[in-house]
């Protein structure tokens, strides 16, 4: 590629806040989240009630045994939880508190909740969804408070505690952005997850080519095929140098993860190409990627 990618840069190990707090929708992976600090050595508790989160705040920062202490906060706790914001207030100026709050799309919720079969904390009298809802509109002030706010929405609960483990050890703190590159075919609809889509239909097309029809753009001759192209090799420094421009500004807003798309027709050849050449240089740059071919399997 004629231009590269930023390189993920390493930062020194930060000092872990005392007390960190967890909050969010249901089935969003707040107990993910918990149990992944909890293994990093966070003192963990789930469902304090709300009137001891001061007292336990004290302790963990008088504690010469406690390093670090996470705290699950949620619409389990009922109407007190209307105190939440002034309790946190007092706490951030004394223990040093971080408030992380987890949110998934109401989709992926609704899928999660079907598959585990548990009934919503806000009961069984309406609809799952109506509930979720509900419940995104109960804590939109304690959101407003986030120092840290992660959608969950693409992440598997291996994903999001890699994430969270990354993150609170300090690792690589510009390198921590999850960055997923797939390719898919028009015929077969848009990605919903992507946050950047780039059509390469203005490529010529190997399905025309009788030797290349029933092979994919993961086979290096196809691939060489495509790059052979002056326009290719210039859309491929085109995507380098925007990536170059907007990851650095993704990861200082705090994005935990980004999703990239390209799409041909059919989704065999021509995106499948560009998706492996720029997740390779999202690699070698140093930054998490993941390749996937949404619709290569269907292929002809």
């Amino acid at each position: 590629m004629a231009s590269k990618l930023p390189r993920a840069q390493k930062k020194a190990r930060p000092r872990k806040p005392e007390l960190v707090i967890i909050t969010g929708l249901s089935g969003s992976g707040k107990g993910s989240v918990l149990r992944a600090l909890e293994d990093l050595g966070y003192y963990s508790v789930d469902n304090l009630p709300l009137e001891l989160i001061p007292k336990f705040a004290e302790l963990t920062r008088d504690s010469a045994s406690i390093h670090g202490a996470a705290l699950v906060v949620d619409v389990r706790g009922g109407t007190g939880l209307k105190k939440f914001p002034e309790i946190f207030g007092s706490i951030r100026k004394s223990a040093g508190a971080r408030l992380i709050f987890l949110e998934a799309d109401d989709q992926a919720i609704l899928r999660r909740f079907s598959e585990t079969r548990r009934p919503h904390p806000l009961g069984t009298d309406r609809s799952v969804l109506k509930s979720i809802r509900s419940e995104r509109a109960q804590l939109a002030d304690i959101r407003a408070l986030a120092d840290l706010i992660i959608d969950t929405s693409k992440f598997t609960v291996h994903d999001l505690r890699e994430f969270i483990g990354e993150r609170f050890r300090g690792q690589r703190d510009e390198g921590n952005i999850m960055i997923s590159v797939t390719s898919f075919g028009f015929r077969n609809g848009l990605p919903p997850e992507s946050d950047l889509v780039f059509d390469v239909r203005f490529l010529p097309n190997p399905n025309y080519i009788p030797r290349f029809k029933n092979l994919t753009g993961k086979n290096p001759r196809v691939a060489q095929y495509i790059r052979s192209f002056p326009q290719t090799r210039e859309f491929i420094k085109r995507i380098a140098d925007l990536l170059s421009y907007l990851l650095p500004h993704y990861i200082r807003e705090g994005k935990s993860y980004l999703t990239i798309s390209f799409g041909c027709t059919g989704g065999q050849h021509r995106s499948v190409m560009m998706a492996d050449e720029i997740g390779k240089s999202i690699e070698q740059a140093g930054f998490r990627a993941k390749i996937t071919h949404r619709d290569i399997v269907k292929a002809r």
